[in-house]
């Protein structure tokens, strides 16, 4: 295929050697630019998206879709198993876990740590499910078992590590709902056999949360009989805000359901304010780059202000002339946006799959920053990309369309 008249003068004019060698360096610096905002971007971009899912992907392995709730928290939910068996029936649920939890102290050899513990019963599996495939040691199912004379506890990496528990090693628990003395409530202590560890990189989960069978969890907790709450799993994590509010008519007026979603919305909010922020600073450097070709076609106008007098001259339109300088405008474009795209994409692959930067899980509850590019931003990015290219080159490209022969060449 013939290649156009005004992409060949557009090519030349970006190859050739210039007399001022200060536009040749402003188009390096141009393609750049171009490239550096590009890839930012991708990076950014990568990063958030990366987190988000991250935890998203932790929160949901250990907390429930849906979750059912009492109206008044002191009385429970006593009907739990007759609840259990209508709930489950809604569509889109595939998973109906009676739960109860509440904050005890958890002792081992080396300290005490403050943590909550949750008990599943072991009758509904698809309560700890998710959380069962993070397991480093142990199983979930032994805690329908008794080891010898102790039940068995399953607890996240950091609380074994802070409390110097190991495997099969055995845990106080104590609660400080315990027994009713003249003198008040006196705390209860119970020993448990540490049957499984697990590790969601959520820091917050591992380091607070410990698992115990529905029974032996309201044996620490003095309820005899109650759930604190009936956590349901759906099919699409995206539906459960209308799946709460089907389960909270079906329920009864006593109830009231909440979804992930409302549980995790001052974490979600600041996910998507820090990428709303990601998209504006990295936006930034484009315009900076467009900013740099329009200088450079500028002043590629005023050096080819001869050449262009005697292009017209020989009968070039002023469209082409128009068009010339368009394109070498998005000739830079095109190279910046395809260097930032694989710069972008390869550094955050190698990032993500290497765990370059590590984090302080105390203060970010991640071990590492998490890249995910996803090609879709790729796709808007470079049409962002090519979009600041082309409208720096309107003014250039209509000054150039505007001389005229007779004013260029008079004194030539």
């Amino acid at each position: 295929m013939a290649q156009s008249f005004e992409l060949f003068v557009a090519q030349r004019y970006l190859r050739a050697k210039r007399k001022q060698a200060v536009i040749s360096l402003i188009t390096v610096i141009s393609i750049l630019g171009v490239a550096a905002g590009v890839m930012a971007l991708i990076i950014a971009m990568a990063v958030t998206t990366g987190v988000k899912n991250t935890l998203q992907k932790s929160l949901l392995g250990a907390t429930a879709h849906v979750t059912l709730l009492s109206k008044n928290p002191a009385e429970g939910i006593e009907n739990w198993r007759e609840l259990t068996t209508s709930l489950a029936k809604t569509p889109h649920v595939i998973n109906v876990n009676p739960t109860l939890f509440g904050e005890v102290l958890l002792g081992g050899p080396l300290r005490a740590q403050g943590g909550v513990l949750k008990g599943l019963d072991p009758q509904y599996p698809g309560g700890f499910s998710e959380i069962a495939r993070n397991l480093t040691a142990g199983s979930f199912e032994s805690l329908s078992k008794q080891d010898g004379k102790y039940p068995c506890i399953v607890v996240g990496s950091a609380l074994a590590e802070k409390t110097g528990m190991l495997m099969n090693s055995i845990m106080t628990v104590v609660s400080l709902q315990g027994e009713i003395t003249p003198l008040g409530v006196r705390p209860s202590s119970f020993q448990f056999r540490v049957c499984g560890i697990y590790k969601t990189d959520f820091f917050e989960l591992d380091s607070l949360w410990a698992f115990a069978s529905l029974e032996q969890t309201q044996r620490v907790m003095s309820l005899d009989a109650v759930a604190s709450a009936i956590e349901f799993r759906v099919d699409d994590i995206y539906q459960a805000p209308a799946i709460a509010k089907q389960i909270e008519q079906a329920a009864g007026p006593k109830f009231s359901a909440t979804h992930w979603q409302e549980q995790n919305r001052p974490i979600l909010n600041a996910l998507k304010m820090d990428r709303v922020v990601a998209v504006i600073t990295m936006g930034l450097i484009e315009l900076i780059a467009g900013l740099n070709i329009l200088i450079s076609l500028v002043m590629m106008v005023m050096e080819k202000n001869k050449d262009i007098a005697i292009l017209v001259s020989m009968g070039a339109r002023v469209a082409q002339i128009r068009k010339i300088f368009v394109m070498q405008g998005l000739i830079i474009g095109a190279v910046g946006t395809t260097l930032g795209l694989i710069a972008g994409y390869t550094l955050s692959f190698l990032a993500g799959h290497y765990r370059w930067i590590k984090l302080d899980e105390a203060a970010y509850q991640l071990s590492y920053v998490p890249f995910e590019p996803r090609w879709m931003d790729g796709v808007w990015v470079a049409a962002a990309s090519m979009l600041v290219s082309y409208l720096a080159t309107i003014y250039p490209a209509r000054t150039a369309a505007k001389i005229l022969p007779v004013e260029s060449l008079r004194y030539e």
